[in-house]
């Protein structure tokens, strides 16, 4: 049921006592995490608390990255779940602070960080792993991409230098193909 379809029980719930109103509310935002956490956020923390959200999922994707790298048997299965599960953890990130900027650097530094480049063979396990990390990795690019277009241009150009190093990285390995097909340009 929509509210906006029952015009009606809109203007009762205007209508109800201030007190039971806030009491509704209260346990409405208790059985949403994401939104408890945005009311958090909005109402009790500050532009510097923002700046630490960043820099500590920022410190997290490098330790993760980190971890991956020094992993003698690294492979694009590790890479895709790391970079999968990162993702996650920035679209919570943009979902509490409603912060597009940050939500932005995390993504290039994120994209700038993860290797793509791996080298299993056609017959082995892990092939279909490496077609699947190509696919999201250039995916994921091509979105973040379509979001820098809708943004300011002073703030486009701040992210500019970060997102062509991506667009080179893209070009660089087998995710050329997937990258040209959805339309990514090779700079911007």
């Amino acid at each position: 049921m929509l509210l906006s379809e029952h015009k009606d029980l809109k203007l009762e719930i205007k209508s109800l006592p201030e007190k039971e109103k806030d009491k509704l509310l209260l346990r409405l935002i208790a059985k949403d995490k994401i939104l408890t956490e945005h009311l958090h956020f909005l109402l009790m923390e500050g532009e510097q608390d923002l700046v630490d959200r960043q820099e500590q999922l920022s410190a997290r994707i490098d330790e993760e990255i980190e971890e991956l790298m020094s992993n003698r048997r690294r492979n694009a299965k590790e890479a895709l779940l790391k970079m999968r599960k990162l993702n996650g953890s920035i679209t919570h990130h943009f979902k509490v602070t409603k912060d597009l900027n940050s939500e932005m650097e995390l993504r290039i530094h994120l994209f700038k960080g993860i290797p793509i480049d791996f080298n299993e063979g056609v017959f082995s396990t892990l092939h279909k792993f490496n077609e699947k990390l190509m696919i999201y990795f250039a995916k994921s690019v091509f979105s973040v991409y379509n979001k820098y277009l809708k943004m300011h241009e002073e703030t486009q150009f701040d992210l500019k230098e970060g997102f062509n190093e991506v667009l080179t990285k893209i070009y660089q390995y087998k995710t050329a193909p997937v990258a040209e097909e959805l339309g990514l340009p090779k700079e911007i």
